[in-house]
């Protein structure tokens, strides 16, 4: 097992706190602004970054021949339906609720391992799939016992979670041959099109200027999380010990929670908090054990 160095720490841990402060950050952009448009607006900021790290790394961005299909293919659940999807959510949505239902994604991957490509789950997955559909269940509940509450909004989530779950067991099994970097910036590339088109159709009689915190929100997602973070994971994500890039996913809808309820006065309820640590046994079910990490939104 490769030892991490104090600067893979230090990177490790930066990581984890930008992705777990994004969830209220991503709510406070969304809150006067159409949510696919603060996505798009976002995505495209981050992706000079992306650029500029790809070349100083010496990576080519070359599409290899005949297999842009494949880039397309693993875009759409990767990035495509993940961002549209748990952007609405996060409209409709508590940020920390939404942050837990995003992150039942490695339960998605391991039922979409034995859905379409014949994996077998050990006992232990059984049981942190059933852990994770019981958690979605409570919040889900939650919401439809409260007037105010949105259940469309977990539906959405939950939608986005498995796209992304379906997407990360498409990535492990492609057989493209580009550096990772790179492929990311095409998926990203490729999403922000579609993702133009739809807040064009959708959301263009609600466009305006940005006011002060939703251009706040926008920059951290551009410069934070699609360009700070996306690049140093990658290039993390190759020596990382499992066990370490493990316990960072866990921790990110714990922070999602506890932030959302630090920066925008969110009240966790006994739901919250039982979903939360039923989603954690899942996860731990299914990550803490040797196995190549996860990709990270």
């Amino acid at each position: 097992m490769t030892s991490l160095s104090r600067k893979d720490w230090i990177l490790l841990i930066l990581l984890t706190l930008c992705w777990g402060i994004n969830w209220p950050v991503m709510k406070i952009g969304v809150r006067d602004f159409p949510p696919v448009s603060f996505r798009t607006i976002s995505m495209i900021g981050g992706l000079p970054v992306i650029w500029l790290a790809a070349r100083m790394q010496g990576a080519s961005l070359a599409i290899p021949r005949g297999q842009l299909r494949e880039v397309i293919k693993l875009a759409i659940p990767n990035m495509l339906v993940w961002h549209v999807f748990i952007i609405l959510g996060v409209k409709m949505l508590s940020s920390g609720r939404a942050a837990i239902l995003g992150y039942t994604m490695p339960v998605w991957a391991l039922l979409s391992g034995l859905l379409f490509f014949g994996d077998r789950p050990t006992r232990a997955a059984w049981f942190g799939i059933g852990c994770a559909l019981a958690g979605a269940v409570l919040l889900m509940s939650s919401e439809f016992a409260t007037l105010a509450g949105n259940p469309l909004g977990s539906i959405l989530a939950l939608i986005a979670a498995a796209a992304w779950g379906f997407g990360t067991v498409l990535l492990k099994r492609s057989s493209i041959v580009m550096p990772t970097i790179s492929l990311t910036f095409w998926m990203l590339s490729l999403a922000a099109i579609a993702m133009t088109l739809v807040s064009a159709v959708f959301e263009s009689a609600r466009w305006h200027l940005p006011d002060r915190a939703t251009l706040l929100a926008m920059l951290y997602n551009a410069a934070i999380i699609f360009g700070f973070a996306h690049t140093v994971w990658f290039k993390l994500a190759r020596t990382l010990p499992p066990i370490a890039s493990s316990l960072s996913v866990m921790m990110i809808p714990v922070l999602g929670v506890f932030s959302g309820a630090w920066l925008l006065g969110e009240t966790p309820h006994w739901p919250d908090y039982a979903a939360m640590a039923l989603i954690l046994v899942a996860m731990s079910t299914v990550l803490l054990k040797p196995r190549n990490p996860p990709i990270h939104k």
